[in-house]
């Protein structure tokens, strides 16, 4: 009963911030052209945005970087920002030091964020038993050579730096090392939904205590998504973390919540 509860809440807050999307920014946008289908392309993605109000997106694909398209999208949709990044997949070399450096090279500046590995990480594609090539990201204990470059140059120009499909264990791993190399800003991506396997609370807490992001974004709605994300923001009674459903996406009805580090901290 006390699950349902927190549950329903989550839904009618969800329901009131559906409708004051005023200077929402989200983080983690598809959409085409891709190689697979999307509902909507990004010019008209941003429109939409624009229209509820919105202050930014981040265009995000799996397999090339965005950072060209978002310069392309501000240029004919001005008046909301919107950003780019790079997913280090295989088909940009895996974890490529290089694609993110020149990624920080495109005229605008408007690549801002890395993702670490995604569909092409070691974690899914061991958890989904493909037999297939894939970009590891830790080894011993220890980000790989490849992992800890990236770090620096997101480090060097305050890039944001995403977990990806990482598993929690590795998350964890990729924090500190982040922290300690000086990057201001870290996500977990999709902590509850990650195709590399689903974040504990444990594990969580642990992120967020380390100063990194916690993503909460699902395509649909289901209980035990609710019951979940009602468990996270219980935490956030907890110090030293806090979160918050921000927005409902208008295209997909996604639901993005956020959680930070609490000031006190």
């Amino acid at each position: 009963m006390r699950s349902q509860l927190a549950a329903m809440f989550l839904v009618f807050s969800l329901s009131a911030n559906a409708q004051t999307l005023s200077g929402a920014i989200d983080m983690h946008t598809h959409s085409d052209p891709d190689g697979v289908p999307r509902k909507i392309d990004a010019v008209d993605l941003a429109r939409l945005a624009k229209e509820r109000g919105m202050r930014a997106i981040v265009l995000k694909n799996h397999y090339e970087p965005t950072a060209s398209l978002a310069y392309i999208v501000r240029k004919d949709v001005p008046g909301i920002e919107v950003f780019g990044g790079i997913s280090l997949d295989l088909t940009v070399g895996g974890v490529n030091p290089a694609a993110v450096e020149w990624m920080t090279k495109v005229r605008g500046g408007y690549g801002r964020v890395v993702w670490l590995p995604t569909f092409d990480s070691e974690a899914q594609v061991k958890l989904t038993r493909q037999q297939r090539p894939f970009a590891p990201v830790v080894r011993d204990g220890k980000v790989v050579p490849e992992v800890a470059q990236v770090i620096a140059i997101a480090a060097r120009n305050n890039l944001v730096l995403e977990t990806g499909h990482s598993s929690g264990s590795e998350d964890l791993v990729i924090i500190q090392e982040a922290r300690r190399q000086g990057v201001q800003n870290v996500m977990v991506t999709h902590a509850l939904t990650n195709p590399g396997g689903p974040l504990t609370l444990s594990e969580i807490q642990q992120a967020a205590r380390l100063g990194a992001y916690i993503e909460l974004i699902y395509g649909g709605l289901s209980e035990d998504l609710l019951r979940r994300d009602a468990e996270v923001i219980a935490l956030s009674e907890r110090p030293p973390w806090s979160c918050q459903p921000t927005w409902v996406n208008p295209t997909t009805l996604s639901i993005l919540t956020d959680c930070w580090r609490s000031t006190k901290d």
